[in-house]
């Protein structure tokens, strides 16, 4: 395409765009008003789910497709990323014999925050539709708190604990799962993402139909994700070394 051409269709999506945003700014409600349209919409939809956190019905439910969107793109990152750290022509994987000297307390302290963090993790990512937090804060509280291991001195154990062709499958899955059910909606009541599955008792674990799912497909996809990203640093940093 020549550059005017460029030009042009910059300045339609442009002029377009503009419109938009002017059309939403006017049908905007005056501030300080007391109609609240969405909200009143949302929480009603929520609580008809039986999902007590009106944020998760919301990226989980009413706006599960843009939640797809999210998570792709942290899929797409973490693919660009590792793609531009992985070890090149004139470099090598070598690990080190000797790890740097880390205080005994903090070695302590580091073993015995790995299994509650990722108790606590967990307890984020089942608990998402029902008390605040959910996939995204969960996955990223499981992946932070396996890295507990290289705060406390020892990146070999990190390297046991997190075999990456695991997490990488993990990844993958979980973000395909997301997708299988969406077909699901789509094939029972022709909508993608609907929510199909028995919504169960409000405030129970199981219920909330599919935002439970989706959530705990949500929290692997980011925990896996997140120990992929941080794995290809922390390569590069301790073990990438220039062929010489």
């Amino acid at each position: 395409m020549s550059r005017r051409g460029r030009w042009i269709v910059f300045w339609l999506g442009a002029l377009g765009f503009g419109v938009l945003v002017v059309l939403a700014v006017l049908r905007m409600p005056s501030f300080g008003a007391s109609s609240h349209p969405y909200r009143d919409l949302s929480v009603p939809a929520s609580i008809g789910r039986s999902s007590a956190n009106v944020v998760s019905s919301l990226n989980f439910d009413q706006r599960a497709l843009d939640t797809l969107g999210e998570e792709t793109i942290l899929l797409g990152s973490v693919v660009g990323a590792a793609s531009l750290l992985r070890t090149s022509r004139d470099e090598r994987e070598r690990l080190g014999d000797r790890e740097g000297r880390t205080l005994e307390a903090t070695k302590l302290l580091g073993y015995l925050l790995l299994p509650l963090t990722l108790v606590a993790g967990l307890d984020v990512v089942a608990h998402g539709h029902l008390t605040p937090g959910g996939g995204f804060q969960g996955g990223v509280v499981l992946a932070t708190g396996i890295h507990l291991l290289y705060v406390a001195g020892s990146y070999r154990a990190l390297r046991r604990l997190r075999p990456l062709s695991w997490y990488k499958l993990s990844e993958a899955f979980a973000a395909g799962a997301f997708v299988v059910l969406g077909l699901i909606g789509l094939l029972l009541a022709g909508a993608f993402l609907l929510n199909v599955l028995p919504y169960g008792t409000y405030g129970d674990l199981f219920s909330s139909g599919t935002v439970l799912m989706l959530n705990v497909a949500v929290g692997a996809e980011v925990a896996s994700g997140v120990v992929v990203l941080l794995a290809q640093f922390l390569g590069q940093a301790l073990s990438v070394r220039e062929v010489e």
